[in-house]
């Protein structure tokens, strides 16, 4: 061999070791606001300390060092996240693959590393922009397609279409009390459905944007343009008005640790993540 013949494979096999060796770095969250945008979020149930990000190009894990890495090889546009609210390890999604068309429901159940196709719902494959899972009975699924409201009563595995979608709807919420009971975020109010979608109501007296609504633990969050982050108890039409001047930014997504009800995650519309450990008084955000 060689000296040049050599050294080249010297650089070669230096090049292999290096990248067997070294743990993915990850991209910081500005890098990843920079490529894409959030469709939903979550704490990871069994480290608090890890978040969950589902975006239009990738599933992605926050760490604590503040880095985003990519868990899955998929690149879908996840859109209606939904995690299961009792197994940390398992997940619901809906959207586009990356390839165009329409997922379906696709499910994970090890921690977002692979998804496969769980059901095609109602006139599908579908598109849920807006799915959620029931906490009071996880085997409860909703989502909304094409002006309607499905639900699914064995997991989502297979759906039927139940009522209209509220018009204008931005964000669904099954109550964390009664798979039955719903919420929904919608560009002229804050709703409540006692029926699983059949009939709405209004829940809020003021009847502007809502653009977020979470119901966990028993208690509701829900985010009003131009009147702040709001909280009550479900059942209960006492509204606190958690934190106002948001300035012009609003939020989007909303998620509640499920080991500390006082510390909320949240992302706004220009995809900052921001987190609390007093129940949303007050933030500091993640860069």
């Amino acid at each position: 061999m060689t000296y040049y013949r050599w050294l080249l494979a010297v650089a070669v096999l230096v090049t292999l070791l290096a990248g067997c060796s070294r743990e993915p770095s990850g991209i910081s969250l500005e890098q990843l606001r920079e490529q894409t945008h959030i469709h939903g979020l979550a704490f990871n149930r069994s480290d608090s300390e890890q978040l969950w990000l589902a975006t239009h190009h990738g599933f992605y894990a926050v760490g604590r060092d503040g880095m985003a890495r990519r868990v899955s090889e998929e690149t879908h546009d996840f859109m209606g996240f939904a995690p299961h609210p009792e197994d940390g390890e398992t997940f619901f999604a809906s959207g586009h693959p990356a390839r165009g068309g329409n997922l379906g429901v696709v499910k994970s159940s090890d921690a977002g590393r692979s998804w496969s196709r769980h059901a095609s719902g109602v006139d599908g494959p579908v598109d849920f922009h807006q799915m959620t899972i029931s906490p009071a009975s996880p085997s409860v699924l909703y989502g909304a397609y094409g002006g309607q409201l499905q639900v699914s009563h064995d997991g989502g595995a297979s759906w039927q279409v139940r009522a209209k979608a509220p018009a204008g709807l931005i964000a669904l919420a099954a109550s964390s009390r009664d798979p039955d009971q719903l919420y929904a975020a919608t560009q002229t109010g804050l709703l409540m459905s006692p029926d699983g979608g059949e009939r709405w109501r209004q829940i809020f007296p003021e009847r502007r944007p809502a653009s977020l609504v979470v119901a966990s633990q028993g208690e509701l969050y829900a985010f009003m343009i131009g009147g702040g982050l709001l909280r009550a108890e479900e059942g209960n039409r006492d509204w606190e008005v958690v934190k106002r001047g948001w300035g012009e930014r609003y939020l989007l997504h909303l998620a509640v640790d499920p080991n500390d009800p006082q510390r909320l995650l949240v992302a706004d519309d220009q995809g900052h993540l921001l987190l609390s450990a007093n129940g949303g008084r007050d933030w500091s955000p993640l860069e």
